[in-house]
C-alpha cells in the first residue's frame, strides 16, 4: 500500500513543482492570468457602479457584486495558462516520457492539475485582499472557506483545461476551444449577472451549469457573518458539493484520455 501510494504521490508532486516553477518563470503568463480579470472587474464594476440593483441587497454596487465572480474568472485564466503546458511537453517529448514510464497515468494528470490549480488559487488568494476595499468584511473562517472553495473550483477547471489539452494539436486551437467553452461556462454562471430575473430558458441554463455552484458557494463563504446571500442559486452545502461533484467528473475525464501510446492515444 505505501508502495502504491509514493508511486502516486511522488511523481505526482514533481510534476506539480515543475508546473508551479514553470508558471512563475513566465511573467507574462502571470500578469496574463492575474491582470486580466484585475481590469475587468474595475472596467466592468466602474461602469455600472451604483446602477446596479439587486432585489434583497439594496445598496451593493456592481463592484461587490462582481467581486466572487471576478476570483473564479482569475482562477479560469490561470487554469487556461497553465494548461497551456501540456500541449507544448507534448511537442517536446517530455509528455511521452513521462507517460511511458512506470507510473500510473492518474499520477500525471494528478501532478499537472494539482500544479495548475494551486496556482490559480494562490492568485485568488491574493486578489481575495480587496474584498475589504468594496465592504465585504472578512474573517479568518471566511477566508479558509472562500480558499476551499477556490481550490475546488480549481480543480474543476484545470481538469477540463487538461482533458482538452490532450486532445489539442496547437496552443493556438487550444486558445480558441478554451474561450468557446470556459467564457461562456464564466458567464453563465451568476457571476456576471443574477439567474433572477432572466429569461425562464437563461435562467434554466444557468442554474444547470455546474460553475455557476462555484460562485454561489464562494458568495456564501465571503458573507459568511452576514445574512444569507438571496441572489444565490443554492444554499453553500449544496453548492459545495456539485463543485466537488464537477471537480472529480473532469479529473476523472482527463485521467481517461491521459492513455499511453500503446493504445492509440494523441499523446
Amino acid at each position: 500500500m505505501i508502495g502504491v501510494q509514493s508511486n502516486l504521490w511522488l511523481p505526482a508532486a514533481s510534476l506539480g513543482r515543475r508546473e508551479i516553477v514553470r508558471f512563475l518563470r513566465q511573467r507574462s503568463r502571470i500578469v496574463g492570468a492575474l491582470g486580466t480579470p484585475v481590469v475587468f472587474w474595475l472596467l466592468i464594476g466602474g461602469g455600472l457602479g451604483t446602477s446596479f440593483h439587486l432585489p434583497g441587497a439594496e445598496g451593493m454596487n456592481y463592484l461587490e457584486y462582481f467581486f466572487p465572480g471576478t476570483l473564479l474568472l482569475i482562477v479560469l485564466f490561470t487554469a487556461i495558462f497553465a494548461t497551456f503546458s501540456t500541449i507544448e511537453d507534448r511537442r517536446e517529448g517530455f509528455l511521452q516520457s513521462v507517460i511511458v514510464a512506470p507510473v500510473p497515468r492518474a499520477a500525471v494528470v494528478l501532478g499537472k492539475v494539482l500544479g495548475g490549480a494551486t496556482l490559480a488559487t494562490g492568485q485568488a488568494a491574493v486578489f481575495l485582499c480587496f474584498a475589504p476595499a468594496v465592504g465585504i468584511s472578512l474573517t479568518l473562517l471566511s477566508v479558509a472557506l472562500t480558499v476551499g472553495v477556490l481550490a475546488l473550483a480549481a480543480i474543476g477547471l484545470t481538469g477540463l483545461g487538461m482533458a482538452f489539452a490532450l486532445r489539442m494539436e496547437s496552443t493556438q486551437g487550444f486558445h480558441a476551444v478554451m474561450m468557446l467553452v470556459l467564457m461562456p461556462l464564466w458567464l453563465l454562471s451568476g457571476a456576471f449577472f443574477p439567474a433572477e430575473g432572466v429569461a425562464p430558458w437563461l435562467e434554466g441554463v444557468i442554474r444547470a451549469n455546474p460553475v455557476s455552484y462555484a460562485v454561489s458557494a464562494l458568495t456564501h463563504a465571503l458573507y459568511l457573518d452576514a445574512p444569507a446571500a438571496p441572489w444565490t442559486i443554492a444554499d453553500f452545502a449544496p453548492s459545495v458539493a456539485v463543485a466537488a461533484g464537477f471537480a472529480a467528473a473532469t479529473f476523472a475525464a482527463a485521467t481517461l484520455l491521459a492513455r499511453g501510446p500503446s493504445q492509440g492515444d494523441l499523446l
